[in-house]
Formats: structure tokens, sequence, C-alpha cells
């Protein structure tokens, strides 16, 4: 198994490179998504990957949308390389475990985020107004509090290199139809507090994490990846402690290993040292060995 920084897979068009995932156009109705070893933070991409990191979030969200599926149909085709199609042959050692097949979607311009606990951008922003993108709260919460009930936060879905704006539940109404808004808020809740739960029996709070859902044949379908390291925050329950920020299994000890570097957030990044890279890529093995066992 190689690490995979980029592809370059020309047996079809590569439709787009993105912070992590390569996608390309096996036919129409058809995609490749190949999750690579890229690491970004803070909306840019770091020089140095973080090896196999692609693989373990390809496995992660492939045992999510099994264990979801009854709650929402996905786009998943295949992942099991040796049936691709054969032009992709020459690409197997690259593509093992990173990459699968998927339906095409129509991807809804609108991210769904639900936030557990306070913390992030959430935090920040209560600190500043008392409230969390336009919901009023309990006035004196600490940092990493527990929210209950969660709450569904949708953001904007920006540019490569450009950042997420957090909207309020009614304009993601105006943005995706009152119907549609109230059918992806239902199943980011849904799917939140059962991944919750499984994560709790094994000792991990997901404080927040973000889905992406799209529309085949006219059908809602859950697309791209699932509660992963990436897309979530993963804490250990054992020493949980509201007031300050967790430990995490996540890129969280990346993004406070960059914030104490003299670095303005913008490109290029600054080199990774190998013990950042390697304490980093411990933690995803860690989180992905705790919740799919």
């Amino acid at each position: 198994m190689k690490v995979v920084v980029k592809t370059e897979i020309d047996a079809y068009p590569l439709l787009s490179r993105g912070k992590v995932r390569d996608i390309y156009a096996v036919d129409a109705d058809t995609l490749l998504i190949v999750t690579t070893d890229r690491m970004s933070a803070f909306d840019v991409i770091m020089n140095d990957p973080i090896p196999y990191k692609g693989v373990i979030l390809n496995k992660i969200t492939l045992f999510w949308m099994e264990k979801f599926k009854d709650i929402i149909p996905n786009h998943l085709l295949e992942s099991d390389v040796a049936r691709f199609p054969a032009a992709l042959a020459p690409w197997k050692e690259e593509l093992e475990g990173r990459a699968v097949l998927v339906r095409k979607a129509r991807p809804l311009p609108v991210e769904c985020i639900v936030r557990g606990y306070i913390t992030g951008s959430g935090w920040k922003d209560y600190q500043t107004t008392g409230t969390l993108c336009g919901y009023a709260l309990p006035a004196n919460l600490r940092e990493s509090d527990r929210l209950d009930p969660p709450l569904f936060t949708p953001s904007t879905k920006a540019a490569l290199g450009q950042h997420d704006e957090n909207i309020s539940v009614t304009r993601a109404a105006e943005i995706l139809g009152a119907e549609t808004a109230a059918q992806v808020e239902r199943a980011s809740l849904q799917i939140y507090a059962a991944g919750r739960a499984w994560a709790a029996e094994r000792g991990i709070i997901v404080a927040d994490t973000k889905f992406e859902f799209g529309f085949i044949d006219g059908k809602l379908h859950l697309i791209d990846e699932v509660l992963t390291p990436d897309s979530s925050r993963f804490w250990p329950a054992k020493g949980y402690e509201p007031g300050h920020g967790q430990p995490s299994f996540d890129k969280q000890y990346l993004r406070d290993w960059l914030k104490k570097q003299p670095w303005n957030m913008q490109p290029p990044p600054p080199a990774l040292p190998a013990d950042i890279i390697e304490a980093t890529a411990a933690r995803y093995r860690e989180a992905y060995d705790i919740l799919t066992k």
C-alpha cells in the first residue's frame, strides 16, 4: 500500500481535486473518489502528507455508511478495488483501501453541521454574541460544555482555500427550500445521535461533525465522508472536563501545533516535523481502531 499525495489517473477525466479527495468521472452516472493522504488545516493544504490517513478516512466512512443505511441511503457502489473497471488496473496499488465507486449525486450547496458540544468556531461565536449560529443559549456556558439537544448549524460551502460561513437554519431553508432543509436537518440529527451513542459506548465523545447530502434520482442520499477525524471532533470520554479545550483523536492536535507557529494561516504552510506527523497519524489510527471494533 502506497502513501498517496496526488493521483494522476488518465483512464478517466479528473473532475476535481479538493483538499483531500481526487474525483474522476467513470461515466455519466459513476464517480471514482480517491481519498489521499493530503492534510489540510485552516483550509490550507499542508506540504507534508499524513501517511495512510486517506485509507483510515475511507474505511471509517465505509463503516458508518453501512451502519446508517437504514436511516438514509448513500451513494456507494463498490469499495473493492478488485471489482473496479479494468481500466483502473494500472493504479490498483495506489487505489487499494482508499478509493470507492459511487453514484453521481447532485450535491447540496450547504454543509450540514451538528454540534453536540460548544467548541471551535461555535465557542467563539458564543463568547462574542451569547448565541450560536442564531440559537439563543443559556448564559455562563463553559468551553466544551455539552449541548442538549444537539444543534443543527449549517454553513455555506466555500471554494478551495476559502472559509465556510456559518448560516442560520432560516437561511439554509432559503437556499435549499424549506422541505429539503427540514429533511437534511432531520437526517443530520438522527445520524449524529446514532453515531454519538455508538462512540460513547466505546469511550469517544463526538463533539461535532459535518455531513454532506445530495440528490440521486430525486431522492436524498448521504455522500462524501461520514463521522471521520477530518469531518468531526472526537474527544476521549476519560478525562473530559468542560472549561477548556479537550485532547482529541482528530486533526485538532495538528491545529493546536500550527497555532503555536509563526504562521498567518495562509499559504505556504510550515513544514511538519516527523514527530507531529506521526502523532497525528497515531490519533487517526486510534480513532479507527476504537470506533470500528
